[in-house]
Formats: structure tokens, sequence, C-alpha cells
């Protein structure tokens, strides 16, 4: 996953990476555990995920670039199309099994936490294994920046609510519509491979509205209406851990989002900036 930021960055002394190699190789662990010894077959689809994401970098490293930063951004860039495009396919199957009728009951307090829509397990259990290999990637290439890189923590929030759910069975369909985030992701990722292509004008205004659009609907407005779903449904919950760390990941990812939010604000008053002093001095020349 590519941040909004310049180009690929390296760790400094004092780096907190060993703590997040150290969680990842739990992590890895603990579904491993699950697989083999508690014959949670179902799950072999994250590790599948991982291993598929793996080859994308592998053939563009081989036949397009050996840029890390370009590698990873182009697998990411991979995954949130196919991930967009597999949310919409769930949600469009669930709007057809109900004939286009009574779609409200799709949102539901029972069938957002105890229901699976068809295909949202294998969803989200491929996605868990991108973002494995995503962390992998960039724990590897020092793809991050900061003391606590707030990308490697957002995979570590990912990755904890997403495999308890799986474990448990439970809330898959509410970690679903958080995926709808990923259409957003889409415009983030030809961003970052447009600005490393050297491409600073002609389509830049038309990207940026559709990044504003998509950030403002699919990300930050998605996860609001999640988190309030969350709060008004909050005595229906069983006591528990679910809503806890339901409503700790929802925190997590509106803390990220109104970082990501600054970050693209400045991004976008930074390239304004740059593509009307090159089209000044085109002018003047």
């Amino acid at each position: 996953m590519a941040s909004v930021g310049g180009g690929e960055t390296k760790t400094s002394t004092g780096s907190t990476a060993p703590l997040f190699v150290a969680i990842l190789l739990l992590w890895s662990a603990s579904v491993l555990w699950e697989i083999i010894v508690g014959k949670r077959t179902e799950l072999i689809v994250i590790v599948g995920g991982f291993i598929f994401f793996q080859i994308c970098n592998w053939v563009i490293r081989r036949f397009v670039s050996r840029d890390s930063l370009f590698i990873n951004t182009s697998v990411s860039l991979i995954h949130s199309a196919v991930v967009s495009a597999s949310v919409v396919m769930i949600l469009v199957n669930q709007c057809w099994i109900r004939n286009w009728k009574s779609l409200s009951s799709m949102f539901e307090h029972e069938e957002l936490v105890d229901g699976t829509w068809s295909g949202a397990y294998s969803a989200l259990c491929f996605s868990s294994g991108y973002f494995a290999y995503d962390q992998t990637d960039m724990l590897r290439f020092k793809l991050y920046k900061g003391w606590i890189p707030s990308i490697l923590t957002h995979h570590v929030i990912l990755l904890a609510c997403f495999t308890l759910a799986l474990y448990r069975n439970v809330t898959i369909n509410y970690l679903i519509l958080t995926l709808i985030c990923e259409f957003h992701s889409i415009f983030l990722h030809i961003r970052k491979l447009r600005r490393m292509a050297g491409i600073m004008q002609d389509v830049v205004h038309i990207e940026w509205t559709l990044n504003w659009v998509a950030f403002f609907t699919s990300r930050a407005g998605a996860h609001a209406l999640i988190t309030y779903k969350l709060i008004t449904d909050a005595p229906k919950f069983v006591q528990g851990i679910q809503l806890p760390l339901a409503l700790f990941g929802m925190l997590g990812m509106n803390i990220l989002n109104l970082i990501l939010g600054i970050d693209l604000f400045k991004a976008y008053c930074r390239e304004k900036y740059q593509t009307r002093t090159i089209a000044e001095k085109q002018r003047q020349s």
C-alpha cells in the first residue's frame, strides 16, 4: 500500500520495525496453527492471497521494473481493483438474491454480525493475505517512514480485526463493507504511479476530482456510517469482545482517515502549485 507522500523512505536508528516484524510472525504462526491444528481449511485462502500477491510482485520485478516502491504500489493497485470488484459483486449478488426488494434487511444488525454473504468469507481471507504480503514487503524494503509508521499500524489493526473475525466467524459482513474504501485506494495508487512516471499535467485536475469524491464517499463517509451503525446498535451486541474490538478498529480507521485526508490536502495544494508554476513557465517560454 503506497503512502500519499513522496518517494521511498528508509527507517532511522531506533525504529520500531522489529516490533512490527514480531507481530507479523506471531500473526503468521496463529494463522498456520488454525489451519493445521484447528483444521480450519477455509483459512487456506489467506495463504493463497499472500502467494498470489507475492507472485504479482515477482512478475512486475522481472518484466516491468526493479524499483521496490513502484512494485509495491503496482501490487497494491491490483489488490484495490480486485477487492473493489469483489465487494461490488458480493453486494450486487445479495441485491439479486433479494430481487432488489427489502434491501434494508442487508444492513440489519443480525445480518451484519452473524450472517455471512456469499463470497464474503473468502474475500476477507484473500484481502488478509494481501495485507500480510504488503506488511512483509514494506518491512523488507523499508517502504515506510516515521518511528511508528501509520501504514504499518494500519495493517496491524486490519490483520487483527480481520483474522479474529474469521476465527470466530462473526462481523464478516461488517468488515466487507469496510473494504469499500479500496475503491478510493485505486486513485491513491494511480496518483503515486503517475508521479513516478513523471506525468504532472493534463489529467491532474480530473484525477484529483475523482480522488476527493472517492475519499469522502467510499472511505471517510463509508467508515463514518459504519461507526455510527456500530454505536446505534451497541445494545444489540452480546457481551464479549465483538463490540469493543469493532469500535477500536473503526476508531483506528477513522483516525487514519483523518491523517490521510490532511496528507491528501497538503499533496493537492503542493501539486496544484507545481502545475501552475510549470504552466506559467511554458507560457513565458
